[in-house]
C-alpha cells in the first residue's frame, strides 16, 4: 500500500509541477508583454499585476510538492547530521505525518472551500481595474496544497518504512 500511495503522490506532484511550469511561462510572457507595452508603446495593461501575483502564487504552491518529492528543499542539518539515520527517519515521519500533513491538509480544505464559494458567487478581484474571476487562482492554490499534503503523507510513511529497513541493515 505504501508503494501505491507513494506512486500516486509522486504522480500528483509531477502533474502539479507541470502546472507550475505553465504558470512560470504565463508569468514570463505577461511580464515581457507588459514591459514592451509600457515602455515601447506607452500603453500599460490593466491586467499585468493580477497575472503576476496569481502566476507567482500558483507557481510557488504548485511546485512545492515536487520539491519535497525530490528532497530539494533547504534545511539546516546541524542536528540531523549528528543523529542516527533511524532516528532521523522517525523524526521526519512524525513531523510530516502528525504536524505538517494535517496543517497543510486543513489549508487545502480551506482553499478548495474558498474556490467553490468563489465559483458559486462569481467572485472577482475587487481592488483590480481588470476584476478577474478568483476561483481559478484559488483552485490552483488548492491543487498545490493537496499535492503537498499527499506528498507529506507519502514521505512521512516512507520515513517510518526507512526506519524499519535501516534497523534491518538498510535498503536493499
Amino acid at each position: 500500500m505504501l508503494h501505491a500511495l507513494s506512486r500516486f503522490a509522486n504522480a500528483v506532484s509531477w502533474c502539479a509541477s507541470q502546472l507550475a511550469a505553465l504558470a512560470a511561462a504565463v508569468l514570463t510572457l505577461a511580464m515581457v508583454y507588459e514591459v514592451v507595452a509600457r515602455y515601447v508603446f506607452s500603453a500599460p495593461t490593466n491586467w499585468a499585476f493580477d497575472i503576476a501575483y496569481m502566476s507567482n502564487g500558483a507557481l510557488f504552491l504548485l511546485g512545492v510538492a515536487y520539491v519535497l518529492r525530490e528532497d530539494a528543499h533547504i534545511r539546516i542539518d546541524v542536528l540531523r547530521n549528528r543523529l542516527p539515520a533511524s532516528v532521523n527517519a522517525v523524526v521526519q515521519g512524525v513531523a510530516y505525518l502528525l504536524v505538517l500533513a494535517p496543517f497543510f491538509g486543513t489549508l487545502a480544505w480551506i482553499a478548495l472551500s474558498r474556490t467553490w464559494r468563489a465559483w458559486e458567487r462569481n467572485e472577482v478581484e475587487t481592488v483590480s481595474p481588470w476584476a478577474p474571476l478568483m476561483w481559478p487562482f484559488y483552485l490552483l492554490i488548492g491543487v498545490g496544497l493537496v499535492a503537498l499534503t499527499l506528498q507529506l503523507v507519502a514521505e512521512g510513511l516512507r520515513g517510518f518504512s526507512d526506519r524499519g529497513q535501516s534497523a534491518q541493515g538498510g535498503r536493499p
